[in-house]
């Protein structure tokens, strides 16, 4: 796989970054403890930094290059979907592998944000619960896709059972979406909560893929709590 710019890069991103720690000050009134950590941590994320030194959208990219690392779950020449694609470095990671272009796009990625054009990517700005969405991302990647992508999570209140359930719904929705569009042999790769994938989700993977996969790629944060669930070989 080929970064922007033309040179090759590795799977494993947190290797060989390293830098001098950077502190943000404290300013009475400006900034609240809790954000102060996060923006500290931000800054000093080896993936945060890597994701800049090699023209990523994010450090998220990462997480998808781990697990097709191990899992190869992405090929030259496959359709694949994305949903909750902002701001696009899934995308980014899956038109590169499967040899997208502007000319022949073989990606289409969805979300209600704005996201920044990228080369050899369709992306639908509009809600992926809207009624009319499957239907739009079928019509504008020209096929079934061979693989469904979904970074997806609910804005978070701040109550980890409430984020947690909210997020469980849009696997599910994802998962609904997946198993009525995808090739046979096809895979779906979604991001869930720990504290207990539903049951119910679960098994219906299980009844329409051959394995399914409970993953923590290196480049989610050890303390959080996201998961990502693999579901590969479609039984169409």
């Amino acid at each position: 796989m080929k970064k922007p710019g033309g040179t090759k890069t590795g799977g494993r991103g947190g290797a060989g970054t390293r830098g001098l720690h950077t502190r943000v000050k404290k300013k009475a009134g400006t900034i609240k403890e809790s954000s102060r950590r996060w923006l500290e941590r931000h800054l000093n994320d080896p993936y945060v930094q890597k994701s800049k030194q090699e023209g990523y959208r994010s450090r998220a990219a990462f997480k998808l290059i781990e697990i097709n690392d191990r899992y190869k779950i992405l090929k030259k020449g496959q359709k694949i979907i994305d949903l909750g694609a902002a701001p696009g470095g899934w995308s980014q990671i899956a038109a590169g592998i499967v040899g997208s272009t502007n000319d022949d796009p073989q990606v289409v990625g969805i979300d209600y944000l704005d996201v920044d054009p990228l080369p050899g990517v369709i992306m639908l700005k509009m809600d992926f619960l809207d009624e009319d969405a499957p239907d739009k991302l079928i019509e504008a990647l020209g096929g079934q896709p061979d693989v469904v992508l979904s970074d997806m999570a609910a804005p978070t209140t701040g109550h980890r059972r409430t984020d947690h359930l909210r997020t469980a719904h849009l696997c599910e929705v994802a998962a609904d979406f997946a198993i009525s569009v995808l090739k046979p042999g096809g895979h779906f790769l979604t991001k869930t909560f720990q504290g207990g994938t539903e049951n119910e989700l679960l098994t219906l993977l299980k009844q329409n893929f051959k394995s399914v996969h409970h993953v923590k790629p290196p480049a989610s944060r050890a303390e959080s709590v996201e998961l990502y669930l693999l579901a590969r070989d479609f039984k169409g």
